[in-house]
């Protein structure tokens, strides 16, 4: 086993997170409801506390970052969020929009462009360009710079879309590419897809559960980012990991009565000792399919594996957040 994979052990990146943070862009994705936007402001604090400056851009999504940031609502202007972190909640109509103004570098044939309500609805119908304009204004904030030269921001972290539309998205300069001519929109698809693919300067970072359909769907798109698209996945994060109350050989005891696990077992088992007996068997069914989960996670993948707990009362809220970064 790995050294990063007994750091994963002890619940945190520890001295894996100085490699981890000298990539400029990293995409964080996964399943729906796993807490990739909780984690994408985790990662940003805690690259924060190590002296970067981080940009964490959304993709034109219900913005949930500011309340666990506790900061006022972001929209589609970069605005500082938390000492040394930024955000931004990408537009496609908007980053499309101002990707035609560097192209045709007259604002006026820009607005007769983009004005237009058929040509709007033409952009609208293309397959993957306003997958583009999302994903290619978040790496242009790499290229970025300040007066002095330096990099506007160190790192930027994309809050992608889940599964499925995030793969989408990342294919998309590949397949522009495959199919565009040479001129502006290649030559900056070549340069994302160069910076993507570069281990050294991306990767990616997938958020999962330990419960099995999330785990099912991680080895799948792990597989898919690796295989398909040849991109590095530099982390699995593992959110949401109950502490375990039962040993093995409880967990075995309580779950010897299937009954126990009734649905309708807590109503007939109201306020008697047999009502803290169904409780343990839940529990107890949790926990083993988390230790389940996990083992296939650590069995499948060769990705370094990070295990956070699952947050009771602080969970989506400043302390919350701040607490994930400090095990990170």
């Amino acid at each position: 086993m790995s050294s990063a994979h007994h750091a994963s052990q002890a619940g945190g990146l520890g001295q894996d997170l100085p490699e981890l943070e000298r990539r400029r862009f990293l995409f964080v994705t996964g399943k729906g409801g796993v807490g990739k936007t909780t984690i994408s402001g985790a990662l940003a604090l805690a690259f924060a506390a190590r002296g970067k400056r981080v940009l964490v851009a959304m993709c034109n999504t219900k913005e949930r970052l500011s309340a666990i940031l506790g900061t006022k609502p972001i929209g589609q202007e970069v605005a500082h969020v938390a000492e040394r972190v930024w955000a931004v909640n990408i537009s496609p109509d908007r980053a499309l929009r101002e990707y035609g103004e560097m192209v045709l570098k007259v604002r006026a044939a820009a607005d007769l462009v983009f004005d237009n309500k058929y040509t709007r609805t033409f952009f609208r119908a293309v397959p993957g360009l306003y997958e583009w304009a999302m994903l290619g204004k978040a790496w242009f904030h790499t290229t970025e710079l300040l007066e002095d030269g330096s990099n506007r921001f160190d790192v930027v972290l994309l809050d992608a879309p889940a599964t499925g539309h995030g793969v989408d998205m990342l294919r998309v300069p590949k397949v522009i590419l495959d199919v565009a001519p040479p001129g502006v929109l290649r030559r900056d698809a070549e340069a994302a897809w160069a910076m993507f693919r570069d281990p050294a300067r991306s990767g990616v970072v997938v958020v999962t559960l330990p419960e099995e359909m999330p785990a099912t769907e991680t080895v799948e798109l792990v597989a898919e980012v690796r295989g398909e698209l040849g991109l590095p996945v530099h982390r699995l994060i593992v959110n949401g990991m109950l502490p375990p109350l039962f040993s093995p050989e409880e967990r075995r005891a309580l779950l010897v009565d299937p009954r126990r696990l009734d649905i309708e077992a807590p109503s007939r088992a109201a306020h008697t000792v047999e009502s803290a007996v169904v409780a343990g068997a839940r529990r107890s069914m949790r926990e083993s399919v988390q230790h389940e989960s996990l083992a296939r996670l650590r069995r499948d993948l060769d990705v370094p594996t990070v295990i956070l707990p699952f947050l009771f009362d602080e969970a989506s809220t400043v302390a919350g957040t701040r607490m994930l970064a400090a095990r990170l």
